[in-house]
């Protein structure tokens, strides 16, 4: 009796070692599908930003917590059932959809570039208080717009880990679902109470404390300014390392090669930096082919009916 109930003990600790083992495969792919997504997380958290601009301070938050749940609900209801089931029926399709991903974030970066050379950035046009009508329309275009984003980093994230089991992926999808949406919506939201709590601070008494106050308030917009300006660049970077990949997937390699031999010859020659620096390689390079690809994507919907129409109204309401 002693000796049945000691190897059950044994048996559920080695199920105990089993689970913990495949807790941290979940963690460890989940991570790296995490990292791999990191170009449009931070554009993601540049975006959602401009969506509380013109709102009253106390509907700042109820605003944010209220597009986190509908981005949680884009990746659970629509997105990650969708992603799973293209990639246990159709994952030849994988490759594809996700150069047509990473052509929308080349696009997107090389829009903002442009924008900001020809003073026709949409996002830095003031906007004033709005109503409740105005906000339910101003958090539907957020959440559509979480969307589109969230779709290209399930996408990325689903890429790493195809070859996992369905249950596995199904596991780390949700883990990369929840942390992004925890880890976007909470920066976003330290981010747009940060002013008001500058302003609380510097109409305190003393002389620190309202110096750091009024530091803070000036800070946040150049710390927006920044974050928009990495967003560009990793969204370049991302989806110019994805056109970089797949085109090497899909068997046109020689573009993958000359970055892959360029790297090992700046690792070789260099030395203990020379690692540093062959990843800076291929990141400026998949940054330059993001900027080639996003300029041609840029200059064909500008072409189209729909791109020059879309354009000039914004131009115009820039004015």
């Amino acid at each position: 009796m002693a000796g049945g109930l000691f190897a059950l003990l044994d048996d559920v600790a080695a199920l105990a070692r089993l689970a913990a083992a495949s807790i941290d495969d979940v963690g460890a792919a989940a991570g790296r599908a995490t990292t791999k997504a990191a170009g449009v997380v931070i554009d993601d958290t540049a975006v959602t930003p401009q969506y509380v601009h013109g709102v009253a301070a106390e509907r700042e938050l109820p605003i944010v917590r209220t597009i986190a749940v509908g981005s949680l609900r884009n990746k659970f209801l629509f997105i990650l059932p969708a992603a799973l089931l293209l990639s246990q029926f159709l994952p030849w399709l994988l490759t594809p959809l996700l150069m047509v991903g990473g052509g929308y974030l080349c696009y997107e970066g090389a829009h903002k570039v442009w924008g900001k050379l020809t003073g026709h950035d949409h996002h830095d046009v003031p906007v004033t208080e709005v109503g409740p009508d105005a906000e339910k329309e101003l958090i539907g275009g957020a959440i559509r717009t979480d969307l589109i984003l969230s779709a290209e980093i399930m996408v990325i994230a689903l890429n790493e880990v195809s070859d996992e089991p369905f249950v596995s992926r199904l596991a780390i999808l949700a883990v990369v679902a929840l942390v992004i949406t925890i880890a976007v919506y909470g920066v976003v939201a330290l981010i747009v109470k940060t002013d008001d709590v500058g302003l609380s601070l510097s109409q305190r008494s003393g002389s620190f404390v309202p110096a750091l106050g009024r530091g803070m308030v000036n800070a946040m917009p150049k710390v927006l300014a920044t974050i928009s300006v990495v967003g560009t660049a990793a969204m370049l970077w991302v989806g110019g390392h994805i056109e970089l990949v797949g085109l090497h997937d899909l068997g046109w390699h020689w573009p993958y090669d000359v970055v892959h031999h360029l790297e090992e010859d700046v690792e070789h020659a260099v030395g203990g930096i020379g690692g540093a620096l062959a990843w800076l390689v291929n990141t400026a390079a998949s940054a330059l082919l993001g900027v080639i690809v996003g300029a041609l994507v840029l200059a064909v919907v500008t072409l189209l009916p729909f791109g020059r129409s879309s354009d000039d109204e914004a131009a115009h309401a820039a004015h």
